[in-house]
């Protein structure tokens, strides 16, 4: 049984990676500029193609752009915002964290009760307040979740930390006069790495999940940049005439999840 799920983990990993591959490939495994129009309207994928619409493996869209195409700019897009948002909330809420549970006191006080004023409002809508305010901009949507999600990476490094200031260890390097950095780099993350690890899978889920619904909403990257859950909103009246159009992103940002999702589980187990 061991052997069945740790096979099946690095099948997952494998799915993982060869989806970031693709992205990361976009400009050179896709067959065209993802915002030319090659053909007619929801052509169709290739099994429903005739020989005049051969050219598109999966189709086109609404525009009669290649889906393929869009599809493999539009996963690297949003991984990239993805990835770079989780990098920023991490960096953020680790650092704070950290500093709370080494400094301790009126530190700790103050920084906590920051977290629990932007836990306390609904991630929705503090983003669509702030993108109401100064607009939709890849900028602004990295710094916004960097800060909502920063928060709740807090709670997580702050807690794994107060345990690793405990230690003698610890206690040595503070005895030595090591600085704040270091005691932070050096002392207490390499001691709570696999937590961070662990949740930083997760929490890349839930970022990637929440710039996709954004992004069908409106307000995530916009037009004409391909995005997958742009694409999923632009394409879904393509079902009513049996194009699977939508399904194609669609597939792409639940199947990336759930991979994700079960390989930190994987990995979580296997270090145990």
């Amino acid at each position: 049984m061991a052997i069945i799920f740790k096979s099946f983990g690095w099948v997952l990993l494998a799915l993982v990676g060869l989806w970031l591959l693709a992205s990361l490939a976009a400009g050179i495994v896709a067959p065209f500029s993802p915002n030319d129009i090659v053909g007619s309207m929801w052509a169709g994928a290739f099994w429903q193609q005739t020989s005049e619409h051969s050219g598109n493996l999966l189709g086109t869209d609404q525009l009669g752009r290649d889906l393929l195409s869009r599809l493999l700019y539009g996963t690297r897009n949003t991984m990239i915002i993805a990835l770079s948002a989780a990098f920023a909330a991490f960096a953020l809420g680790m650092s704070m964290g950290f500093w709370a549970a080494i400094a301790r006191g009126r530190v700790d006080m103050v920084l906590s009760r920051i977290v629990d004023l932007i836990i306390a409002i609904p991630t929705l809508i503090t983003t669509l307040l702030v993108i109401a305010a100064v607009g939709p901009s890849t900028g602004v949507l990295i710094a916004i979740i960097a800060v909502v999600d920063g928060a709740r990476v807090y709670r997580l490094a702050r807690l794994v930390a107060m345990n690793a200031t405990a230690m003698e260890y610890f206690e040595s390097a503070r005895l030595r006069g090591e600085r704040l950095p270091w005691l932070m780099i050096h002392e207490i993350l390499p001691n709570v790495r696999m937590p961070i690890i662990t949740e930083f899978g997760l929490r890349f889920c839930y970022i990637f999940l929440f710039i996709a619904a954004l992004s069908f909403l409106g307000l995530g990257i916009q037009p004409p940049a391909a995005d997958l859950g742009s694409m999923v909103r632009e394409n879904a009246s393509a079902i009513s005439f049996g194009v699977l159009a939508p399904f194609f992103p669609a597939f792409v940002i639940s199947s990336l999840a759930i991979a994700t999702n079960f390989f930190v589980e994987f990995l979580a187990r296997h270090n145990r």
